[in-house]
């Protein structure tokens, strides 16, 4: 079992629909059939469930529901914080991914996925591999 990271805008494609959605359909299938994990932030719950509550409380807490049912979702807490330390250092990696980035090192995961290229440019103790949607193996 592989333990794979998904930055908020595959939730966002997957949700949402759009150019990328397909190929985010794609990887979720593929994870399904090698019993993948799944996991995610509570960064990108809460930026996930901003839309849905503009339409109201029960539309949040179903989308909310949607995201725990896929996702183990991941605190950035105090076993995070050195890792962000360590992210913010490279200037050129904003706050929300370096926050995203730190919860994915503290869990040790295998792969992290993201539709941000800068980001798979990089290299994060902790995390194995982090790769574009598109460069994704799966």
């Amino acid at each position: 079992m592989t333990r794979v990271f998904w930055d908020t805008n595959l939730f966002v494609y997957l949700f949402e629909g759009g150019q990328f959605a397909a190929r985010v359909r794609q990887v979720r299938s593929r994870m399904l059939e090698r019993g993948d994990q799944l996991l995610t932030s509570a960064l990108t719950m809460g930026e996930l469930v901003v839309k849905p509550r503009e339409k109201g409380e029960s539309a949040a807490r179903d989308h909310e529901m949607t995201i725990r049912a896929v996702a183990t979702i991941l605190p950035f807490d105090a076993a995070s914080a050195p890792h962000y330390t360590a992210i913010r250092a490279d200037r050129a990696i904003k706050a929300p991914d370096a926050i995203q980035l730190a919860c994915a090192a503290a869990a040790g995961v295998d792969l992290f996925i993201t539709n941000d290229d800068r980001l798979s440019k990089k290299i994060v103790p902790g995390v194995k591999f982090i790769t574009s949607l598109a460069r994704a193996y799966l």
